[in-house]
């Protein structure tokens, strides 16, 4: 049997006992140029735009997410990376990196930006910002722990503060029933934040980012951003004038209204 590649096309030819019987040629695995240039291109410049980004252990942060992305499942241990071919390094290099890598978040935040980005069935972009705990209750050597809300867990029916850290994010979401998202911005809150005013420079400055990669021009529709029921949608909407933005907001239940709510037949 041989195989080779001969004018975009892969070639396989089988003979029996030194005749040649057949010669096949199929085309395997080839996309093509225009599909391969926005797939491939697009994840390839990323790549080097990532890389870019690890100013300090870059080459082994670099293979570190790679061995992340590779794993078949949750990664529960750091130094179970190692044991994955894309992690080449050792466990010394691997915590070294964790310990003393750099990466700039700047740049990591456009090269983000630049990518591609869903949208919504109308061509309008749409943003939602939350806030996602990240618990960690058996670390009492862990800096600047907050006592994060959360619902019942383990059985339980109340809601519950547990130690961790809250992040807030904010992602691009996809037309229709998924849970699948584009991150783009994560900022770990602090004590003494203001989340409002936080999430507001958060918000501003990745619709700043998408704006100039080209992902929003003039004339299209405005940028929709979408908040949950925690936050203050009028005073995110005051902080974020002068964008090319509208505000969505999720009420809470309990919120009293200045005047009675409408009926729907009032708008019919």
């Amino acid at each position: 049997m041989f195989a080779g590649q001969w004018g975009g096309l892969r070639l396989i030819m089988c003979s029996d006992q030194g005749a040649l019987i057949k010669t096949k040629a199929a085309e395997v695995s080839l996309l093509h140029d225009d599909a391969r240039r926005d797939a491939f291109d697009f994840t390839s410049h990323f790549r080097e735009d990532f890389y870019a980004c690890l100013t300090a252990r870059g080459d082994t942060l670099f293979e570190i997410t790679d061995a992340m992305l590779c794993e078949n499942g949750p990664v529960t241990s750091p130094v179970d990376l190692t044991l994955l071919a894309e992690q080449r390094r050792g466990h010394g290099a691997l915590y070294d990196a964790l310990n003393c890598g750099r990466i700039d978040v700047a740049g990591l935040r456009r090269a983000l930006a630049v990518l591609p980005q869903p949208k919504a069935a109308d061509n309008r972009l749409v943003l939602a910002v939350d806030v996602s705990n990240w618990l960690r209750p058996d670390a009492p050597t862990s800096p600047d722990r907050l006592f994060c809300h959360v619902y019942g867990r383990s059985g339980r029916s109340s809601d519950q503060f547990i130690p961790g850290w809250p992040y807030s994010f904010v992602a691009a979401l996809e037309t229709g029933r998924t849970s699948w998202c584009q991150l783009l911005d994560a900022v770990r809150l602090g004590l003494d934040d203001d989340v409002a005013e936080v999430t507001a420079a958060q918000v501003r400055r990745v619709v700043t980012d998408v704006i100039g990669q080209g992902q929003w021009e003039e004339g299209d529709p405005d940028i929709l951003v979408v908040f949950d029921a925690g936050y203050d949608a009028p005073r995110m909407a005051y902080l974020l004038d002068g964008l090319p933005v509208e505000v969505l907001g999720r009420m809470r239940a309990d919120r009293v209204m200045r005047r009675p709510t409408p009926s729907l037949r009032t708008h019919l």
